[in-house]
């Protein structure tokens, strides 16, 4: 499938800063060029992520927070907020579930992109386990928890009603059935990915990512592209002129 869509809002769900820009990056600056609400979340700070003998985990974690943070503005996303996890220990547990549907019905995402929580490898490479745990938690937060009216109480008492997800975009070439059109907005993405200066250091991604993403496009006949596995939770309402 490769007609464009764009939701009104739509938010982003991964375990550590740059994920969101080396995988889905130019698919959210495309949707916020075009008037999506654009929310990243993320859920480490990923504060284990060097082998500089110099740092620290709290001052690695203050670097990569603001990385990540100039990665979101230069995108164009509303807002980027950060969970705190335990970098390498994340698990899909029941209270990261419960955050999850709070943020969820709070900010009503149409759109959820995360990653693949089967994947276990990614070509010759083995996937981190922080990337299926936070997919797995982001999936089983859209559904059913995040609709479920019942399901906790406390965040009704809040004043927090439950959300329905129209659309989950799971990041993966297995079982992809939709391609979205970054070729307007893969410079953003690269300009995104730079702003991780501590992972990058003196490497440059611009060969690697536009091989990758012109790959992809090239499937369907794209300059640049991003792939998914898009799953239909609830299908939009038509627009109000529909019924006219």
């Amino acid at each position: 499938m490769t007609q464009q869509y764009t939701p009104a809002r739509a938010m982003f769900i991964y375990a550590h800063p740059d994920d969101i820009e080396f995988g889905v990056a130019g698919t959210a600056a495309k949707w916020a060029k075009n008037g999506s609400e654009v929310t990243y979340v993320v859920l480490t700070d990923g504060n284990v992520g060097s082998h500089d003998p110099s740092l620290t985990q709290e001052k690695l974690a203050e670097i990569r927070r603001a990385e990540q943070s100039a990665a979101a503005q230069v995108a164009g996303a509303a807002r980027c907020l950060f969970l705190g996890y335990p970098d390498g220990l994340l698990e899909p547990t029941l209270a990261l579930r419960k955050e999850l549907v709070k943020l969820i019905r709070t900010y009503k995402p149409n759109a959820v992109v995360c990653g693949d929580p089967a994947m276990y490898f990614r070509g010759d490479r083995i996937n981190h386990p922080d990337h299926r745990a936070a997919a797995k938690s982001a999936i089983d937060a859209v559904f059913p928890a995040s609709e479920m009216r019942l399901l906790y109480p406390d965040l009704l008492a809040e004043g927090i009603e439950p959300h329905k997800v129209n659309y989950v975009y799971i990041s993966s070439i297995e079982g992809a059935n939709y391609y979205v059109d970054i070729s307007e907005t893969i410079d953003v993405k690269l300009q995104a990915l730079r702003q991780h200066k501590s992972q990058l250091e003196e490497w440059d991604p611009e060969e690697r990512i536009r091989g990758w993403n012109g790959d992809l496009g090239k499937k369907v006949g794209f300059a640049y592209a991003e792939v998914y596995r898009r799953m239909t939770i609830h299908e939009p309402e038509p627009p109000a002129a529909a019924h006219q």
